[in-house]
């Protein structure tokens, strides 16, 4: 599970400091399925990345499985991730020069980590992409890109899968996919997906929602 108290986090641009989140604190159980909704400029995307260890607060504690991931070093932070946590970002981040299969693979390569062909062959076919596992990004529609982007986020095995504004580049039809196979992967898996949007096909969809309004959980 996870469990924000009292975070506190802002950012230096030049001589102002912004306050992005302001004592925020926030429950999220194992195997849950919800989403941060809010504004642009709301503190959404701060409060994953936090909870995914990408970033430290100023202040409170982010406890994931009982342990405060703020109090980590950046070793320990850079292990917890690769254990514990799998990403999916707006704009795909797939590296344009490899195929489908190594786009998945690299994050585990890069880290050293052994994988298992078979699983992840098996998780190929599991996002719908076994004909495009030698195609290259360049070579799949957006909706195919995010398929990857998600089959990569879950190749190390995560309890925990962060997304963050995953359909804002995607037309109602393929948005609408990518959310029923999530759907799929949390019922299925009992993977605990927290988005980060404010597309509101997604929001329909997601029996929980918590909504940040200028860095404070409204009310």
């Amino acid at each position: 599970m996870i469990r924000a108290r009292g975070v506190v986090k802002s950012y230096k641009m030049g001589a102002v400091s912004i306050e992005a989140l302001r004592g925020v604190d926030l429950g999220v159980d194992k195997g849950e399925m919800m989403a941060i909704t809010g504004v642009s400029g709301s503190g959404k995307s701060t409060l994953l990345n936090l909870v995914g260890g990408m970033d430290r607060p100023d202040a409170g504690s982010i406890e994931v499985d009982g342990e405060n991931i703020a109090r980590y070093s950046n070793a320990r932070l850079t292990a917890f991730r690769a254990v514990k946590i799998g990403f999916i970002f707006q704009n795909f981040n797939l590296i344009s020069v490899l195929n489908v299969y190594d786009n998945i693979v690299v994050p585990m390569k890069l880290k050293g980590q052994r994988y298992d062909k078979a699983k992840v062959l098996e998780l190929i076919e599991r996002v719908g992409l076994t004909r495009f596992a030698k195609h290259r990004p360049e070579e799949l529609s957006g909706g195919q890109r995010q398929r990857v982007a998600i089959a990569r986020s879950l190749v190390h095995n995560p309890p925990y899968v962060l997304a963050d504004e995953i359909t804002a580049n995607l037309d109602t039809s393929t948005a609408t996919s990518i959310i029923g196979l999530l759907k799929e992967l949390n019922r299925d898996f009992g993977v605990t997906i927290i988005f980060a949007s404010h597309d509101q096909r997604i929001l329909d969809g997601i029996e929980r929602k918590v909504a940040l309004e200028d860095g404070v959980l409204a009310r």
